[in-house]
């Protein structure tokens, strides 16, 4: 219960790889302010069943006004945010000539300018306790490229600029932040691109599954949220004190070929 008394905030916590973390980080005591769509109260169940307090604020991550909200949330309800896990994003395939405006501006702001937001936020209360953890997920896609997903590899690979520039701005505090660059993670977004291969190559989503990972992941199998989450634990450790600004693949081997 290394994280007991401390507060986590994950966006997009309420699925997926926001959910794996919220509960891995609950597993270590933390509280958890959760943010996302769709059910809240199956996830908040299974974060406060870690024995853990956990409160929803639905901010909207392309609004930096609901942002402001959702961290003046988290400081009524806990006093303020300890570690701060930037998971939120969106996703949208198709050539960059074809690629709507309004699709790029959406993933850049969801994806990108809201962990600029909540960063900004979150500095002040780190500092003053000299001790935080900012934790963007960013994805294999921040380090290397893949066609057709123009804004998508934009944001991500800004999230891990964005985590060096911070990180330089509080090395000499007791506050990190760190990237973390998955690869394939079985996710509601991957899985609709399973799907979506399946149906347009009139193949099985068995088929698809292995040809999707064939592509690009060496180890042929998905990354999991909770390993993820392992990870997330980690860089809250003291063995992570001095960790810092570091985009760290957890891929397969995805960029290593």
């Amino acid at each position: 219960m290394q994280l007991k008394g401390k507060t986590a905030l994950v966006t997009g916590s309420t699925s997926g790889i926001g959910l794996g973390i919220a509960i891995e980080l609950a597993k270590q005591g933390a509280n958890i302010v959760m943010n996302g769509f769709g059910d809240v109260d199956g996830p908040r169940g299974q974060i406060t069943a870690q024995g853990v307090r956990a409160e929803y604020h639905g901010a909207d991550m392309s609004k930096p006004v609901e942002i402001e909200a959702m961290m003046a949330f988290a400081a009524e309800k806990f006093g303020g945010v300890d570690i701060l896990v930037n998971n939120a994003g969106i996703q949208h395939v198709a050539p960059i000539e074809s690629f709507p405006p309004e699709k790029w501006d959406a993933i850049i702001a969801i994806n990108l300018s809201s962990a600029f937001h909540t960063t900004r936020l979150a500095i002040p209360f780190m500092r003053q306790k000299n001790w935080g953890r900012i934790i963007n997920i960013a994805s294999a896609h921040g380090l290397v490229a893949s066609k057709e997903k123009s804004a998508y590899v934009a944001a991500k690979h800004g999230i891990v600029g964005l985590t060096k520039v911070t990180a330089l701005e509080l090395a000499t505090t007791g506050v990190t932040a760190n990237a973390i660059c998955p690869g394939w993670v079985l996710t509601p977004l991957v899985q609709k691109q399973i799907d979506a291969r399946a149906a347009n190559e009139k193949i099985s989503v068995e088929q698809a599954t292995k040809e999707l990972l064939g592509e690009k992941e060496p180890s042929l199998q998905f990354t999991t949220p909770e390993q993820l989450g392992g990870l997330a634990v980690f860089f809250c450790s003291p063995a992570a004190d001095n960790v810092r600004g570091q985009a760290w693949a957890h891929d397969g081997g995805w960029t290593a070929q």
